[in-house]
């Protein structure tokens, strides 16, 4: 075996072929900053993408969730519910601004955040007489949440969604596109995500007058005069030319990507059909569509968790377990949380698989063989 191993990584990126005509085109232009063709276009080909939504193009997602929740009017010591499934940028932009995260356990359908538990939990603190200032919900994995249940909660409360929609590119439900569905969306262009710009991300939002304030507070906040004046804190949140370059090319591939994804989780479906050991993610009705940006299992013996994982560290494939919950981060343990337990079980129970859409057919036969040496 050790002559024909392989190094199999979780989720690399796959190009397109056109980066370097439009990185290329942004050095001979001299477009280095914050402005340029790339910029221009990246926003308005996703202006198209999201049904004609205001969009802004920022250095990363974590910067949108800081940005969003800056325009929800969230401040020292405000609440925020969130999801506790989910990776730290998605809560870390709260204690930015110095406010309390309330964390939400998941559900066990979709992994997410649970509706019940979210307005019970939104009654408490408005009895606690403390009302939250905003919800963070997340498509963990591409998986997009019940986001119309939390949607009506989040209008019947009158507090603001951000949805973050990081890793849920193309994921819709209904035929609409997670990231629409907020009062704000996320998306975020990471290494690994759906299309990549190296790092990058974006705000989805409804107005011009939204887009133009998440403009301003994302290069630093100048006021409108020839000197550098500046009434507020503003940020160096704005993309850059040269990494717009990158999500320019990658643009003309998500739809590709987005069905390779798809067959690398029936391709996982077809192997995991018989197993009463593992299961795997799937959509929950067929009103939802998940990109399946990673592919992701739950064991229910953690022996056999254990073994799968050493099976894998043999074979040279990458894995990853799931989220470990922010309730359970020593950075976040002492945050209110309310739950039953089963974002923790999931983490005990799940494993990531390798999911990009790179993967050729001698990589997944390899990792075929891997998971049948064990299965």
């Amino acid at each position: 075996m050790n002559s024909n191993k392989q190094n199999i990584k979780l989720s690399p990126s796959r190009i397109s072929g056109l980066e370097s005509k439009y990185l290329l085109e942004a050095l001979e232009t001299n477009e280095l900053s914050y402005y340029g063709s790339n910029v221009s276009s990246v926003e308005k080909m996703f202006k198209s993408y999201f049904n004609d939504k205001e969009v802004v193009t920022l250095n990363s997602g974590t910067s949108a969730i800081h940005l969003s929740l800056i325009m929800a009017g969230v401040k020292k010591d405000d609440e925020v519910i969130c999801q506790s499934f989910t990776y730290c940028a998605s809560v870390n932009p709260i204690l930015y601004l110095g406010a309390k995260p309330i964390f939400i356990d998941s559900e066990p359908k979709t992994w997410n955040m649970c509706p019940v538990f979210l307005e019970k939990t939104i009654n408490e603190r408005i009895n606690y007489g403390i009302k939250p200032k905003a919800i963070i919900v997340v498509h963990s994995y591409g998986m997009p949440c019940k986001i119309n249940q939390i949607i009506s909660i989040g209008e019947k409360y009158n507090i603001p969604i951000i949805e973050d929609a990081a890793e849920a590119l193309g994921s819709s439900v209904n035929g609409r596109k997670c990231g629409t569905f907020g009062k704000f969306g996320i998306i975020s262009f990471n290494t690994n995500k759906i299309i990549t710009a190296s790092s990058g991300g974006l705000i989805i939002c409804d107005s011009i007058s939204e887009s133009e304030e998440i403009n301003h507070l994302a290069t630093q906040a100048k006021d409108s005069k020839t000197h550098y004046q500046h009434s507020k804190v503003g940020y160096n949140y704005k993309m850059n030319n040269i990494n717009a370059a990158i999500v320019r090319a990658q643009y003309s591939i998500l739809d590709e990507n987005i069905s390779l994804k798809k067959k690398i989780h029936q391709f996982y479906r077809d192997i995991f059909l018989n197993s009463e050991e593992i299961e795997l993610q799937e959509e929950i009705t067929g009103d939802v569509n998940s990109n399946f940006w990673l592919n992701c299992i739950l064991i229910n013996n953690l022996k056999n968790r254990e073994r799968l994982i050493k099976v894998f560290t043999d074979f040279n494939i990458e894995t990853r377990p799931l989220w470990k919950p922010m309730h359970m981060q020593p950075l976040y343990k002492e945050y209110k949380y309310y739950g039953n337990n089963v974002a923790e079980t999931l983490f005990n129970k799940g494993l990531c698989l390798p999911s990009s859409s790179s993967l050729n057919i001698k990589e997944l036969d390899y990792i075929k063989k891997a998971i049948n040496s064990i299965v």
